[in-house]
Formats: structure tokens, sequence, C-alpha cells
């Protein structure tokens, strides 16, 4: 019988067990051992750079079930679109410091004063005051009227969290779905999380309340090429009625009432949302 060395064993067995370990691969390639003992999204969830009050909106959120449902993997390179303060910036940048790619786009700021220079400036002192922690995060500026988040088909992921409703308040919201379109990978995903409003509305009856009829959001997408996969009620809450004085903003976290009927929204929670996976179709 032949005798094998024990080098070419080894690659036996690797080959058995990753049959494509050995292909073309792009350059640096992850090993699967690498992405084994990438941080883990438990780790990330429980990190001390995370606030109290950041981490108690969790129940709400639902980061974890949200992100998985998204499939988003560490060796991903993800866009979040207008992530504001960073919330989810804490926890993708983090996630992705390894072995993927974090990019935060946001709307180029007109004035030096405002709620976009204040997003500028607060990410971008957020990633440079710990680089330990979030690596390699970088900020993107775009044009709402022509708006651009990196090189055509650079991305896996795209998600975008309470953001559609402003988009089409602003009438920039089929520029936005193209743009996404176009800085994903044939086969990427698109991740929309947004305030649901009450099945049957239309656009103009929710207009200002902050809330949008899904309808709506995947027409957005599909026009724009993308196809949608799935739903989850990840991000439902039904105890969400939707018919409040200053819209979806009467509820935490923003209670725009403030003490006037504290009790009865903190009680409600958070608003209602639609959790829609969408991916751009290989070609």
């Amino acid at each position: 019988m032949r005798k094998f060395s024990p080098l070419t064993l080894a690659l036996a067995a690797a080959l058995a067990v990753n049959p494509v370990a050995f292909a073309d691969q792009p350059k640096a390639p992850v090993t699967p051992g690498a992405l084994a003992q990438a941080t883990s999204i438990d780790a990330v969830l429980a990190g001390d750079w995370r606030s109290d009050k950041n981490k108690a909106r969790d129940q709400y959120r639902h980061p974890k079930e949200t992100l998985a449902f998204f499939g988003v993997q560490p060796d991903q390179t993800v866009v979040e679109l207008v992530p504001g303060g960073g919330w989810y910036a804490e926890i993708l940048a983090p996630y992705l410091k390894d072995h993927g790619h974090y990019v935060a786009a946001i709307f180029k700021p007109k004035n030096p004063s405002g709620e976009n220079a204040s997003d500028k400036s607060g990410l971008h002192k957020k990633f440079a005051d710990d680089a330990a922690r979030y690596g390699k995060a970088e900020v993107v500026e775009f044009d709402g009227k022509a708006p651009v988040f990196g090189a055509p088909a650079s991305a896996d992921v795209v998600l975008t969290f309470r953001n559609v409703h402003n988009w089409t308040d602003d009438g920039n919201a089929e520029a936005m779905f193209k743009a996404m379109y176009t800085v994903l990978k044939p086969g990427g995903t698109l991740g929309v999380v947004d305030h649901r409003a009450r099945a049957g509305t239309t656009l103009a009856q929710d207009k200002d309340s902050g809330y949008l009829p899904v309808e709506v959001v995947t027409k957005l997408a599909s026009d724009a090429g993308f196809k949608l996969v799935a739903q989850s009620e990840i991000n439902a809450n039904p105890k969400d009625t939707k018919d409040y004085p200053k819209g979806v903003w009467t509820l935490p976290p923003v209670l725009a009432l403030k003490d006037v009927d504290r009790d009865k929204y903190l009680a409600i929670g958070e608003s209602d949302r639609m959790t829609l996976k969408f991916v751009k179709p290989k070609k």
C-alpha cells in the first residue's frame, strides 16, 4: 500500500472538511478558525463602552436577533445609513473590527451646526477616541439629492434603522434606494427597520407621524431592483396603537409630551416596527 507523508495527509483532511479551502481565494482570506475566534455579538452587546441607557433599549431594538435575521457576519463590509448618534455603530463597528469593515454613511452637513453636523463630529470622535475598539470604522458623507455610499458593488450588507419615513417626507427616498442598490454586491442584503403604520393607511395619511406603510417600503425597494425575501416580527409591538398627539415621537425614547401621560407611554414602550430583508439579485 502506498504511504503518504504527514503533510499530504493533513492537506487531504483539510480538503475533506472544506473542499473549497484551496480554491482561488481573494487576497488575505479570512479562515474559518479566525472567524470562530472573532468577537461574538454577545460580547459586543455586553461591552462596557455601551452605556446603561443604550443597553436598556436592547429590549425594544433586539440587536442580536435583528442582525442575525439580516445575516450579518463578522467578515463582511456593512454600510449603515444615517446612524444618528451611533447606537448601532457601537455594536456593528466592534463586531466587524477584526475581519470586516463598518461604514457609517451620513448626510453631508450644510451648516457647521445642526443634527447632521452633530452626527458627523460625534461619530468621528467616537471612532478616533477608541481606535482599539472601533478599528478602521469609516464615516462617508453623501449628498441627499445624489447619494453615493461607496464604490459600486463594494458592500455585502446595507442597513438602515428608522430612516425611510424621513426620506419619504423629504422626497429623496427613491434616490436613496437606488444608491443602496448600487453600493451592494450582487447577492448582497438590504435590511430595513422602520415604524410600521396601521394596515390599510396611505403615505399621505401617515405623513409627519413617523409611521410608514409596509407597502411603501417594499415598492421603493422593488422599484430600485431589490427582491423582498423575508419579513420578521422581531421588532413588533402590539401595544403600539399609532394614534398619538405627536406621532411616534410621543413614545420612548423621545417622549415628546415629556411628563404628560409619561407612565402610559413608557408602559407601551417603543414603536411597532417592520423588519424587512431584501436582496440585490445576482445577474
